[in-house]
C-alpha cells in the first residue's frame, strides 16, 4: 500500500511542475504580447491557460498533500 501511494505521489508531483511550467510559460507569453503590442487586452487567452495551469498545479498540489496524510496514516 505504501509504495502505491509513493508512486501516486511521484505522479503528482510531476503533474505539479508540469502544470507550474505551463503556467510560466503562459505568463511570459502573456508579457511578451503585452510589451510587443503596448496593450494590455490582447493577451487574454493566454491569461486563461494561465489560469487554468495555475488552478490544476493547486488542485495537484492538494492531491500531493491528501496524499502524503495518508502516507503517515499508514505509517502510525
Amino acid at each position: 500500500m505504501t509504495y502505491f501511494l509513493i508512486a501516486v505521489l511521484a505522479v503528482l508531483s510531476v503533474l505539479v511542475l508540469v502544470s507550474l511550467v505551463r503556467g510560466i510559460i503562459a505568463f511570459l507569453k502573456t508579457t511578451k504580447i503585452d510589451l510587443e503590442t503596448g496593450e494590455g487586452e490582447t493577451a487574454t487567452d493566454m491569461q486563461l491557460l494561465q489560469n487554468k495551469a495555475m488552478f490544476a498545479r493547486i488542485k495537484y498540489q492538494a492531491l500531493a498533500i491528501l496524499v502524503v496524510a495518508i502516507i503517515l496514516v499508514v505509517a502510525r
